[in-house]
């Protein structure tokens, strides 16, 4: 729609729109998409959002889809923002402490953003076979959208996916390959294979659209707040697209003069079992080393090699953010607290953020009365095994 280029996000090159891309051919880094953002303003106004459906493809001029009829969706988006009164009265300091919580969201995590976007846009590529390595949540997404396009979806997870994720896959028609290794292993099997097999690899940020599915997290906690983003954010990061997007979502808002240059603090939050971002953080690098023997019970989380790596930490280091990692121990624990307290069953990779907030008010890193959001990425019901 108002699309004028994707660029890489490290080097810079310019790629043209409209035409399948994955990562930068100069330096093998993602590609990010750029848009009129001067044009895409004209319709896309804070008034005009009233009147629109309740799905994130209500900021259609700001995602990559040109024709209406390809896109793919379920309902997802417009997750509900809820204030955790309870939780926050058990904290330490006073905080007006709010959970985003995407288990709401088809497929039942944040996933369904980005692979609505993607699999829109592939189909609008004339895409027939997907492929996509996955710790289990975007699986069980990408398989529910390839099957709703008429898609072939080819996925690889390790053996060790919580089986909900696996049966969802198989039962929404998706090819299944289980393996014995990381996430990181089955990415390779796809590299591998994708030329061969005619598949589009859809690896998290190894193509440029499910970032802008992501990043609608970005737009809808400012409209959900009245234009006024919160203090800070704490983030469960694996490969770390939503914390990505929503950076780059806030870019935009600014340019659509939706909001002021203000930022939240931006705070990744990882298992002490898989912690790439937070070792590259406090060590001051750019770039995150692979996590050696990564293991955590939060699937989502043991991700020991994330390609978005300079991107989160820019956005970490930007924004007067941190990095912490909890405990297997501790976000266990934390999935009862706030289900107790709120009733949200969690996923362990969003009750994550729960240790990590009080962590970091140990540190004196959260102000009295600030505005705190952490996100719950998914529902706790496919990690039945973690209990």
């Amino acid at each position: 729609m108002n699309i004028t280029h994707l660029e890489c996000a490290n080097c810079h090159k310019i790629y043209e729109a409209g035409k399948p891309h994955f990562l930068c051919l100069d330096c093998g880094k993602p590609l990010l998409v750029r848009y009129n953002l001067s044009k895409a303003k004209k319709t896309l106004t804070k008034d005009s959002l009233a009147n629109r459906e309740s799905t994130l493809w209500r900021y259609r001029e700001v995602l990559p889809v040109e024709n209406a009829e390809n896109i793919v969706s379920l309902g997802e988006g417009f997750t509900p923002l809820l204030r955790a009164e309870k939780l926050a009265a058990s904290l330490p300091i006073k905080l007006n402490l709010f959970i985003k919580d995407e288990s709401t969201n088809p497929t039942q995590s944040f996933k369904a953003r980005g692979m609505t976007v993607a699999i829109s846009m592939a189909k609008e590529l004339g895409v027939k076979k997907c492929a996509a390595p996955s710790a289990g949540n975007a699986a069980g997404a990408l398989a529910a959208y390839a099957s709703r396009a008429g898609m072939e979806a080819h996925l690889f997870m390790p053996s060790d996916t919580p089986k909900a994720n696996i049966i969802e896959c198989e039962q929404t028609g998706a090819f299944v390959t289980l393996i014995d290794g990381l996430i990181t292993d089955c990415g390779r099997i796809v590299a591998e294979r994708k030329d061969a097999e005619g598949w589009y690899d859809v690896s998290t940020l190894k193509e440029p659209y499910r970032v802008e599915g992501k990043k609608t997290m970005g737009y809808e906690l400012a409209e959900q707040f009245g234009w006024k983003l919160p203090d800070v954010i704490l983030y469960p990061t694996g490969g770390g697209t939503g914390l990505i997007g929503m950076w780059k979502a806030f870019d935009e808002m600014q340019v659509l003069g939706w909001i002021d240059s203000k930022r939240p603090r931006m705070v990744s939050v990882q298992a002490a079992g898989c912690a790439p971002i937070i070792r590259a953080f406090h060590n001051g690098e750019r770039f995150a080393d692979e996590f050696e023997n990564a293991h955590t019970l939060a699937s989502g989380l043991r991700v020991p090699k994330a390609i978005g790596d300079f991107l989160i930490l820019d956005a970490l280091r930007e924004s007067g953010g941190t990095a912490i990692a909890v405990t297997d121990e501790d976000l266990i624990a934390a999935v009862k607290e706030i289900g107790a307290a709120e009733g949200i069953f969690c996923a362990p990779e969003g009750a994550a953020c729960l240790p990590a907030l009080r962590e970091m008010i140990t540190q004196n890193l959260v102000a009295e009365n600030e505005t705190v959001v952490i996100f719950n990425t998914g529902a706790g019901v496919k990690y039945l095994e973690c209990f």
